[in-house]
This record gives C-alpha cells, structure tokens and sequence, in this order.
C-alpha cells in the first residue's frame, strides 16, 4: 500500500485573522479517516460576523477538538459544535481549560446582546451549550503526550501568547511509513512577563514537520515598534485629561495594570491620579491572576497599581459624568465595540482633553478601526449616532501577544527539518507578504497560504497537491 493512500488534508475555515478554525482529515492506507479541528473562534468585525452561523462541517464528523488558547476567536464557537452534536473529546492545558467558562459564558451574553440589537439575528448557542462544551474538556500538561487514539498523538509545548497558551504538535502515526507531523503554533509569542517558559526540546527541531504558522504581523519587524503607550498616557495626565484605555480583557488588561503600577513606582505617574477597572470579564480574569488560579509567576501576583477601582454598572455613570478630573480608565473591550468601552467611548470623544488609547489590533469593522479611520474634527458614527471626534485617538502594537516577522523568521528557522509551513492567522496581503519572506529566509521544502479557498494535502514528506475547496 502505497504512500500516497496516507496523507493529512489541511485547510483553515477563517478567511483572515478572526474566526480561527483549522480543519484536518487524516487518511490511512486501509481507508479509515480520522477529523480533528484545532480551535474553532468566533468570528469579530462587520465583514466576518456573517460567518458565525455556519460550521461548514458536520460536527458529529469530528472526533477530537483541540485548544491553543482562551480568546474568544479561538474558542467562541465550540458551544455551537456542541449544539450540533458534537460529543467528543476537547483538549485544552490545565489553565485554558480554566479560563474557558469565563469566556464562554461572557460571549453568550454578547451575543445575546446582539440578537436584541438585531431582531432577525439568532443566538448561536446558550448556557446549557456552554456547560456541554466545558464537560468534554479535557485538561492537559505542557509536554505530556496525550494517545488521542491507536494513531494520534498530541502534545502541548509553551507559548508567550497567553497564560494556557500553547502550540500543538499533532503525530498521525501509520506502521508502513513515517509519521505526519504537523505543529500549530496558535496565536505565537516567545515570551510573557507573567509566565516562566520552558524553551522547546531539541527533539522537536530535528522532527520532519509540517508547521501551521500564524502571521497575523507579517508585515512588521520588531525594530519598528514605536513605544508610544507610556508617553502618551503621561501627555495627557500632566495636562489634567482623562485617558481611555480600550483593553482585551484577557492578558492585555492586566499587563496596562502592570505597567500603570511601575509608572506609579517610578515617580512618573501620581500616586493621587485615581485609575479605573471597568468590564466584568476583566475584572474575573485579573482577579484570578491574582489570586493564584492561574499560572503565573508569583512575583507577578502583585501587579495592580495603587489607587486601582473596580467600577460597575452602578457607579460607571458617576464617572463619565466627571469630564474634567485627571484620571485613568482601563476597560473591555480592546477593539471599543463590546463591553463598557461602548460607553466610555462615545462619551470622551467629544472631549479634546481626553486619550483614547487602544492598546492592540483593530479588526476591519470594529469601532477602533473605524475610530482609527476617521480625521480628527469629522464625524464617527457610533451606535446609531454621530460623534465629532474632538479626543486624541491613539494606538500602538508595542503590548501585541504576537510575534512580530523577524520573530517569526528566527522562530521557523530552529526547525531542521521544515517540509512544509502553511502560513495562518492573518489579513490577506499580510500573509502573502510573510510567505514570500519565509520562502527566502527559511527556505523549507514548500511554502502555502492557508484560507478557505484551498486545502492541502500532505504526507510524511511534504506538501502533495492543493486543491480548491467550495468555501470562499
């Protein structure tokens, strides 16, 4: 039985960077298949939320699901496999499988949210659908081997994305021929102030492999990172504004805490200057930072500043309510469009006093990139309603959880073994971009662009053939 009747199928059902959703059927010579999905997102911003209500895969078809990380567009639609009787295994680390109900339970009140904005939109999934989802969730260590089943193997290995972050080797093993490798590197950064990382074993460089690369900054080396972030925020305080920090509410929250705590121990930010929490899930997931839940450096635990409330909906108006006091507001959500930001946001634009600092990426739609979008002094529509955009407005990738292309590059070429990487997770010129710089800088057998027009078949070896799939 030949080589070529063993082979792995791959193909991303996410045409861009939200909505992650890797699919691969894997067939053995004696025609038994096996489909897995690593991650399966929600999809965020007005061009992509369009794809939420479909699957395009029967999940009663799949027989095991794995995790990288916690955000929402990795994880926001399992509870809709679930619903539509998916009934297997999901492997996640120990600590993605805790911050996984806090993220679900949080995004079935968002879409609830939406449903009543627009009454001919459905609620994908509900409570119940969550609680199916975390009972077939089953927690896993950095590298343990996890026996999938008498052909798979999967292992879990470290990842400065976020805290539970991980990159996933997946082994499909056949006794006539050598194995298919194939690591996902998720969401990818080499490091995290919060955590301890242990570095890859050397067995996994001189392994064959097939790598599933993000590239969602493609585009960008680290050398161009403009640290605007502390300069900005100490801009507005000495002149006796108000600065708006739109934060995603897990890992990036707490790292702006961070930061605002060293300010403070520094001298260079105002002991008196009160800072504010606002968003519930935040506030959950910096709680559990740190009380000890989630795994992070113990000399990390005390990272909130000085001078920190945490705000409700009960004393939230108070506060927006309060144009000309000098203070700080961290809040949900870091594209502006969910969570209490919709309201600290439409309220500040209007005031020239004020920073509205984003702190990471802004997806196509959302209302950082159409605030992005809009010149001071025009209108910005916001909810029905059209703001003139008075405040400064600014953003910075300096916080990103991603890797930027030149560590990306450094990152593939430990590999010595590279047959093939198939580029992930990022706008679509973006990901042309990288592929062409992986091709010169990495030289692996094969480069492809992972989307949901194409998917690429390969075996122990290497890339085999593409061919285009009916999803575009």
């Amino acid at each position: 039985m030949g080589k070529d009747r063993f082979y792995a199928d791959v193909m991303a059902l996410h045409p861009q960077v939200t909505g992650s959703c890797n699919i691969v059927t894997t067939r053995f010579p004696d025609g038994k298949k096996f489909h897995f999905v690593t991650d399966c997102g929600l999809f965020q911003g007005r061009d992509e939320e369009k794809y939420n209500d479909e699957l395009f895969f029967n999940p009663e078809h799949i027989d095991f699901a794995l995790v990288t990380h916690g955000h929402s567009d990795h994880i926001g639609r399992l509870p809709l496999m679930v619903r539509n009787g998916y009934r297997n295994p999901i492997y996640a680390t120990d600590d993605t499988r805790s911050i996984m109900p806090v993220s679900l339970e949080d995004s079935v009140k968002v879409l609830r949210t939406d449903a009543r904005r627009e009454k001919d939109k459905k609620v994908l999934y509900n409570d119940n659908d969550v609680s199916g989802t975390m009972q077939l969730v089953r927690g896993c260590n950095f590298e343990q081997t996890i026996h999938v089943n008498e052909n798979i193997d999967v292992t879990f290995f470290n990842n400065g994305h976020l805290y539970g972050a991980a990159m996933i080797l997946v082994e499909v093993h056949c006794f006539e021929h050598e194995s298919i490798n194939i690591l996902f590197t998720g969401d990818y950064k080499k490091d995290n102030a919060f955590l301890d990382l242990a570095p890859l074993p050397q067995w996994l460089f001189d392994m064959p492999l097939t790598i599933v690369q993000e590239s969602t900054y493609g585009d960008m080396d680290s050398s161009e990172i403009q640290e605007t972030f502390v300069d900005n925020v100490i801009r507005c305080i000495k002149r006796g504004g108000t600065v708006v920090i739109p934060a995603f509410a897990l890992g990036r929250m707490q790292e702006v805490l961070y930061i605002l705590k060293r300010l403070q121990d520094e001298g260079d930010l105002p002991f008196e200057v009160p800072i504010y929490v606002d968003g519930k899930l935040g506030t959950k997931y910096t709680r559990m930072c740190e009380n000890g839940t989630l795994n992070i450096k113990e000399d990390m635990q005390d990272f909130l500043p000085q001078n920190v409330v945490f705000v409700d909906k009960t004393t939230r108006g108070t506060i927006i309510q309060d144009q000309k006091s000098c203070k700080i507001i961290v809040t949900t959500s870091g594209m502006g469009s969910f969570g209490p930001a919709q309201t600290y946001i439409p309220a500040y634009i209007t005031n020239g006093n004020a920073l509205i600092q984003f702190t990471g990426y802004t997806t196509e739609g959302t209302l950082g990139r159409r605030l992005k979008d809009a010149p001071k002094g025009k209108g910005v529509e916001i909810r029905g309603v059209e703001y003139r955009k008075l405040a400064d407005v600014e953003y910075t990738n300096e916080f990103s959880a991603h890797s930027k292309a030149d560590e990306m590059i450094a990152f593939l070429q430990q590999f010595n073994h590279l047959n093939l990487v198939l580029i992930n997770h990022g706008e679509a010129p973006v990901k042309e971009m990288f592929a062409e710089r992986v091709l010169d800088e990495v030289n692996p057998k094969a480069v492809a662009i992972l989307g949901r027009q194409y998917f690429f078949r390969i075996n122990p070896y290497g890339l085999v053939m593409s061919k285009p799939t009916k999803f575009l």
